[in-house]
């Protein structure tokens, strides 16, 4: 997973592939679990070694699930939806 997703207008292959970790982030958010569980589990970076890189990674890739949940979601392929 890279650290960052990308900052695209439109719903990219990347997007598409993370899908479910982009539903799992704002599950989590929802629910109020600490991000740097969050990274740590989901994300794969561990905060304690690399907080900077966790907490951008987590942010970012938050900040897209929104957009996702917003504005991009007539985009997605109708069976990422099932």
């Amino acid at each position: 997973m890279d650290t960052e997703p990308p900052e695209l207008a439109k719903v990219t292959p990347y997007d598409e592939a993370h899908f479910p970790t982009y539903a799992v982030l704002l599950f989590s958010e929802a629910k109020g679990v600490d991000w740097r569980k969050v990274a740590r589990a989901i994300l794969n970076v561990h905060p304690e070694r690399q907080a900077e890189r966790a907490r951008r990674a987590w942010a970012s890739h938050l900040a897209r699930a929104r957009w996702l949940a917003k504005s991009g979601y007539g985009e997605l392929r109708s069976d990422l939806l099932q």
